[in-house]
């Protein structure tokens, strides 16, 4: 066997371990997972929305109306009472209910807007759980059209052929009746007033997990940790001023990047223009504690989880490689909890987001808008464990000579030089 073959094979054993090739997989089965949600969007958008409808004008137009909803949606509910619709489609866990008033096509004829009023059934705040009620707006929008090419027919060529109706729309979301606002709307709201701490975190428990898993790297490397154990020290004091330290480093650039990032969104316009005061949709100084602790209890988590990781790097070479699966596990939650509402994930999915510690902390601030503390507070419990058990079970692996040696390596068989 040549020399160049000699060398391929070693450069191969140095890369080939399980903390290079399992992150890959875990990525590509990730991007997999994500190809089959946007795939569903598609899906979704074929689907016949689900709606109730009541109809107290009984005018060509609003024959027009009624026309295109029952060939383009299911309707569950025809009648004359709102109350009665809105439990039925609430039940039916349907989008929308659209009432079309008495003087609709009155309105429209003396050259004012036809109102239309929508209830919209919102079931979450992310960005993908309002693709139903899009469907509905476009239904809404054929509409609009159809009426345009009929006022035509009949010789109507005032400014109302332009735009001969307008949405009167009410959502109800978690309990709350939000009236003025489209699903649409607060799911952009919630986002632009939610995305911060997500986005911040990832990027806090990338920076700060990856510099302490470098940092073991490097202390092995060049046999600082080794003399750094020998001193007359506890070995829970090493592992908790290693935690406390890069804790209050990372509290200070969470600082910085919220002040920055903030500063960033409001300069691209991304700051609400809606006074959320207005419904209900604000966080006082209990909600503002809460994610602070949320945000610190979830970083000391990430930082235990880094050092338990790092004792198996043997260089800062192969502590690179390490960073990857808490690179992971911050962009999967952040990812989730932008796209979807916590509340409208399968099952196994919520499962997954709930047991990730890292998830908790982007999720709080939506959560508090609509006073969903039992998420919050049980994420907080959650996360102490977790953080209580990591922190454990690096003071066990400091306590013995597995600190030093710990390693991983995928064997490959070595060939003898001919």
């Amino acid at each position: 066997m040549s020399d160049l073959t000699n060398i391929i094979i070693k450069e191969m054993k140095e890369l080939l371990t399980p903390s290079t090739i399992i992150p890959i997989i875990v990525m590509a089965f990730i991007f997999g997972s994500m190809g089959n949600m946007m795939s569903g969007i598609g899906e979704e958008l074929e689907e016949k929305p689900v709606i109730g409808l009541i109809n107290e004008d009984s005018s060509e137009l609003s024959t027009i109306v009624t026309d295109i909803l029952n060939e383009h949606a299911e309707i569950i509910y025809e009648g004359n009472n709102i109350e009665e619709g809105l439990e039925k489609i609430k039940e039916e866990k349907a989008t929308a209910l659209l009432v079309i008033p008495t003087n609709f096509s009155e309105n429209i004829y003396a050259d004012e807007p036809g109102e239309i009023e929508v209830y919209w059934i919102m079931k979450g705040a992310g960005i993908m759980d309002s693709i139903s009620s899009g469907v509905v707006d476009g239904l809404i929008y054929s509409i609009e059209e159809e009426i345009s090419k009929e006022l035509i027919k009949e010789g109507e060529y005032s400014d109302i052929v332009l735009n001969p109706t307008v949405k009167k729309e009410t959502t109800i979301f978690k309990d709350k009746e939000l009236k003025g606002l489209s699903p649409s709307a607060i799911s952009g709201i919630l986002v632009s007033q939610s995305v911060m701490v997500p986005i911040i975190m990832m990027m806090i428990i990338m920076m700060a997990g990856g510099t302490v898993i470098s940092s073991m790297g490097m202390e092995k490397e060049n046999k600082t940790l080794e003399t750094l154990l020998t001193l007359p020290v506890k070995r829970s004091s090493i592992v908790l001023g290693k935690i406390a330290g890069s804790a209050i480093v990372g509290l200070l650039m969470a600082i910085i990047y919220m002040l920055g990032f903030g500063y960033y969104m409001s300069s691209l316009g991304m700051s609400s223009e809606i006074d959320l005061a207005a419904f209900g949709l604000t966080l006082g100084m209990k909600d503002y504690f809460l994610v602070g602790v949320s945000v610190f209890i979830t970083l000391l988590a990430a930082l235990s989880l880094c050092m338990i990781l790092g004792t198996f790097a043997e260089n800062y070479k192969s502590a690179q490689t390490l960073n990857l699966p808490i690179v992971l596990l911050a962009i999967v939650p952040m990812f989730l909890t932008i796209m979807k509402d916590f509340d409208t994930l399968p099952l196994l999915l919520k499962i997954v987001v709930f047991a990730i510690p890292f998830s908790h902390p982007m999720m709080a601030m939506k959560s508090l808008m609509f006073d969903n503390y039992l998420l919050v507070l049980s994420g907080i419990v959650y996360v102490v464990i977790f953080s209580a058990a990591m922190m454990w079970i690096i003071v066990k692996i400091f306590s013995t000579e597995r600190v030093l040696t710990a390693k991983i390596s995928l064997k490959i068989p070595k060939f003898k030089r001919r």
